[in-house]
């Protein structure tokens, strides 16, 4: 397989100096580039995965409407927030004893 190479990036001296610091025992400049740019693609494509099932699950709700309402969402949050509360309150030791 042929390999190619990434553009050329300028840099200020203290990013390449960080950079230089935090590379493994063995590990070059040029290997830490590439692992970053890797993981970019990976962490990108993950995004673009999770907003298009994001998106048709939208889009699913709307034409099913089987969707929750925003004040629901917020109610249902809102008792679940009160029973964390009550759990928090029950634990702590009465002051004094």
């Amino acid at each position: 397989m042929k390999t190619s190479t990434l553009p050329a990036v300028r840099v200020e001296p203290a990013l390449r100096s960080d950079a230089e610091a935090v590379l493994d025992e063995g590990e070059s400049l040029s290997d830490f580039v590439a692992s970053c740019v890797r993981d970019g693609v990976a962490w990108r494509r993950t995004q673009d995965a999770f907003l298009a099932r994001a998106q048709e699950a939208v889009a699913r709700s709307e034409r099913e409407d089987s969707g929750i309402s925003p004040s629901e969402i917020l109610r249902r949050m809102d008792v679940r927030l009160e029973a964390a509360r009550e759990q928090l309150a029950a634990r702590k030791p009465s002051a004094g004893k």
